[in-house]
């Protein structure tokens, strides 16, 4: 690794990347839905997103999922997951196959 490169080079995507502009704390609110709401709000309101809406929004939220790794406990891991589907609700998508 690098000398220079920085430790929490996932920190950095997150508050730099051209995903989307989150709110502070997003992902340390406790109610799904908030979660939801707040990751819509900034794909809508962001300029420097690439694709559309709902796939910033989902993509940052998946990001920081597999990010978090095994230091995600159990309950976060299933509040995340909630607002994931809170998230397919609010653009108005199915949910998700699940896998065979």
């Amino acid at each position: 690794m690098a000398e220079n490169s920085p430790k929490r080079w996932s920190q950095g995507v997150t508050e730099h990347s051209d995903a989307l502009d989150l709110e502070k704390g997003v992902f340390t609110l406790r109610d799904p839905k908030e979660i939801a709401a707040s990751l819509k709000h900034s794909a809508e309101a962001s300029e420097r997103r690439k694709s559309d809406p709902y796939r910033s929004a989902m993509s940052m939220l998946n990001f920081y999922i597999n990010r978090a790794g095994k230091n995600l406990s159990v309950a976060d891991r299933a509040r995340l997951d909630k607002a994931k589907d809170e998230l397919r609700k609010l653009f108005h998508r199915k949910a998700a196959k699940p896998a065979p």
